[in-house]
């Protein structure tokens, strides 16, 4: 007979604990206006880091406070390419003297695609009858 008790009492969409003598933490509104124009107030607690943006209950958009606060400006490193990691580990010279041995390898075919190898010049002989 106990269970039958709360028969059709909506749980879990009512509350049935009393609120009285429950002290809530300070609060705050804080305005936020989107690009899109709209105006609203978020409730943030007094102790929280107040952000500069937040998402338009509306329409979604990024919204910026009204209070003046700005958003970090993020510091962005250029981007490193190959030859900036290159020159970390090589100097010019050192790369120049790499360059020329490479070269001279390729050249004289001990290194690289068969294709690229130069054949040796043949030398024509006189046939003799």
């Amino acid at each position: 007979m106990g269970d039958r008790t709360l028969r059709g009492a909506r749980l879990g969409g009512q509350s049935f604990e009393d609120e009285r003598g429950i002290e809530f933490a300070a609060r705050q509104q804080v305005g936020y206006q989107c690009t899109r124009g709209h105006k609203f107030e978020i409730t943030m607690s007094v102790e929280a880091d107040v952000p500069a943006n937040w998402e338009c209950p509306r329409c979604g958009a990024e919204g910026l406070s009204v209070d003046g606060i700005l958003p970090e400006q993020k510091v962005e490193k250029p981007a490193r390419t190959h030859w900036d990691m290159l020159l970390e580990r090589r100097s010019i010279s050192e790369l120049e003297d790499i360059l020329t041995e490479r070269l001279e390898l390729l050249r004289g075919g001990e290194i690289g695609p068969a294709h690229l190898h130069r054949p040796a010049k043949k030398t024509k002989k006189k046939a003799t009858a």
